[in-house]
């Protein structure tokens, strides 16, 4: 299954993360299954943002509010590796939850979406997923 996003959001995505090279920037991907309508940028409140990320809670909190009011479904997040490599880390992996939630990674100027999904140990196995880019 390949999910849709357009061209601007994805540039966008990879702009906020090349603007803070030494962070990881992170966000909210909305929208519906199969498609990346929109994102929403929020702070990463992690103590060491340079290694992890943390969803400011506030942001998620009024995401989740507004989605139940009717707005854009939360359909996962983006963050982004100043490693440079889009892939999710041993610490994505250990943090993530089998719920198949959206996480597109950044490394540099590259973007890579991922589901994550319950491996056969009841752990988190990340899947790739093709991105429809329009």
């Amino acid at each position: 299954m390949m999910v849709a996003i357009s061209r601007g959001i994805l540039e966008q995505i990879v702009a906020l993360g090349v603007a803070r090279p030494a962070e990881e920037v992170c966000g909210l991907l909305l929208g519906q299954a199969g498609a990346i309508e929109a994102i929403l940028p929020a702070a990463n409140v992690a103590p060491d943002p340079a290694r992890h990320f943390e969803l400011d809670p506030a942001a998620l909190i009024a995401a989740h509010r507004a989605a139940r009011a009717g707005g854009p479904a939360i359909i996962g997040h983006y963050h982004s590796h100043p490693s440079g490599v889009a892939i999710p880390s041993a610490t994505d992996t250990a943090c993530a939850s089998p719920d198949g939630s959206l996480w597109l990674v950044v490394g540099g100027k590259e973007a890579r979406l991922w589901r994550a999904e319950p491996d056969r140990m009841v752990n988190v196995q990340f899947v790739e997923v093709p991105l429809d880019i329009r």
